[in-house]
């Protein structure tokens, strides 16, 4: 093919929790979504906003071939609840109108996410991909990438030729993910067929065993690759979404060949066999909520102590949480905490009056004066308005390092000793920047308490080191404490709702 080879960009980024509000259309716009050129765009920009794997995917193709762009639609709403089915068939129908207006195209790439859910489809990752399939028809190589937490469909895996999952938690590996991607799309344009293999785990692992420094699910991704070489293209572990509440949860093992499938046959059930086996190590534990002031006033009392952070795992905008609980805000005011940043909290009625009141007022902050999801319980505390901010941030460190987002208008209020950022778009702390935006130094603190299951960890690394991480067990839409979890739809038995099942991998 002499040719510049032409490759559709088409991303649908949504993890669900199956428990949180639902994602209407004006919220789709809002979070994230480029149609066309505005794909183009944002991708050349310094602080490109748009998925990283599209940044690798760009960069390797650029050093492998003649290729030309044809951007068609990619939405990123991150994670919260199902999408509205009228809202998700909409974003069908500008795919297939665009798509077919580009014909002809020589291959597909998904920067997806792999967990979301429609209020009436429960797998449109696999909806989208068989509907783009049907449209390009069979010989066009098609290559997802997803988020290790995606929540597998055998239809996902039957209309691509490869699934290629993040091997990172936090997730540091997107840019290398669409990297991989589009080396494999470059053999399949050459010629190489795939077989692929797909085991479903009865398995729901908690989300904060999912850690890839160490642990189980280290050990096991560790394994999973070692078997890739000349004749396995992508081995794929997929830890699942804990909260998704849908048929598709658990865990899921994907082996890509290149044209071998007793081989990728084998290799999924040896994989799966292998986690199976120590299922048990995803078992975990959580600090009660009364041990942690106990820490905290340890901080306080003794400043040669090393700060700590505090993990509110269980209201992680990151899984589909609210990112307002007040469970360990209203404990550290009531102890009469000192030197602690809690951040970001979402309240978009409180960081308007903040702003409308201006730097230096004084006021009776009122917290979740609007919210009625369970969890988000209202709190009242005299505060200061001690900075302003619009927001928009270019990150530094963590995920998000050199890429822009927007928490819009944020508002850093002091209670007492205890400073609360309040934004205005649901997030989860993932950058430094969040802090530094507002003129907080991570160093400076006594004590930290994040909004966020993970990913924070590579944000706070440079202060926190693990040992100085506490995960702290309180209610919320995120909770890693399962059997809490009012699950309505997920398969049974699955472990560890169920502890004495049975199973081997077919």
């Amino acid at each position: 093919m002499t040719d510049p080879v032409r490759i559709a960009f088409i991303g649908f980024r949504l993890e669900s929790n199956g428990h949180a509000p639902v994602v209407n259309e004006a919220e789709m716009q809002e979070r994230g979504y480029w149609l066309g050129d505005e794909i183009r765009k944002d991708l050349q920009s310094d602080t490109p906003g748009i998925p990283a794997e599209l940044s690798g995917f760009s960069a390797r193709m650029d050093a492998l071939r003649s290729w030309e762009m044809v951007p068609i639609a990619v939405v990123n709403l991150g994670a919260a609840g199902p999408l509205a089915q009228d809202a998700f068939e909409g974003f069908l129908d500008e795919v297939r109108t665009r798509l077919k207006v580009a014909l002809p195209v020589h291959a597909v790439y998904f920067p997806e996410h792999g967990a979301g859910t429609a209020t009436t489809d429960p797998d449109p990752d696999g909806s989208l991909f068989a509907m783009v399939r049907d449209i390009v028809g069979p010989d066009v190589p098609m290559v997802a990438s997803l988020d290790l937490h995606a929540n597998v469909s055998p239809k996902m895996v039957e209309a691509v030729d490869m699934l290629c999952s993040y091997l990172t938690n936090p997730h540091m590996d997107q840019f290398e993910r669409g990297a991989e991607s589009a080396s494999a799309i470059h053999e399949m344009l050459n010629g190489q067929r795939t077989t692929k293999a797909l085991v479903r785990l009865p398995l729901i692992p908690p989300s904060v065993s999912q850690n890839t420094k160490s642990g189980p699910y280290a050990d096991h991704l560790a394994y999973g690759q070692r078997l890739v070489d000349h004749r396995v293209l992508n081995v794929s572990l997929c830890s699942g979404f804990s909260l998704g509440d849908t048929v598709k949860n658990g865990m899921s093992v994907t082996v890509t060949t290149r044209d071998d499938q007793p081989l990728a046959d084998r290799l999924a059930r040896d994989i799966a066999a292998r986690v199976w086996a120590e299922r048990a190590r995803y078992l975990v534990r959580l600090t009660p909520l009364d041990d942690a002031v106990r820490l905290m006033r340890g901080c306080n009392l003794n400043p040669r102590q090393p700060s700590l952070c505090f993990a509110d795992v269980a209201d992680n905008p990151g899984g589909g949480g609210r990112g307002n609980t007040v469970y360990i805000l209203r404990a550290f005011l009531e102890a009469g905490a000192s030197g602690v940043l809690v951040a970001p909290f979402f309240d978009r009625e409180l960081a308007a009056e903040a702003h409308r009141l201006g730097a230096g007022a004084n006021f009776i902050a009122r917290f979740n004066r609007a919210e009625t999801t369970r969890f988000s319980e209202p709190l009242s505390w005299p505060a200061q308005v001690e900075r302003l901010h619009d927001g928009v941030i270019k990150g530094r460190r963590g995920i998000r390092a050199g890429r822009r987002f927007e928490l819009g208008l944020m508002a850093l209020l002091r209670c007492n000793g205890v400073r609360v950022l309040v934004v205005s778009h649901r997030d989860q702390f993932s950058d430094p920047a969040i802090a530094e935006a507002v003129g907080i130094s991570l160093q400076d603190l006594r004590a930290l308490v994040v909004k966020s299951r993970g990913h924070f960890r590579a944000a706070v690394d440079e202060v926190f080191d693990d040992a100085r991480i506490i995960e702290v067990d309180v209610p919320g839409l995120t909770t890693p404490m399962l059997e809490r979890v009012p699950y309505r739809h997920v398969p049974r038995p699955i472990y560890p709702l169920d502890r004495d099942m049975a199973w081997s991998p077919a």
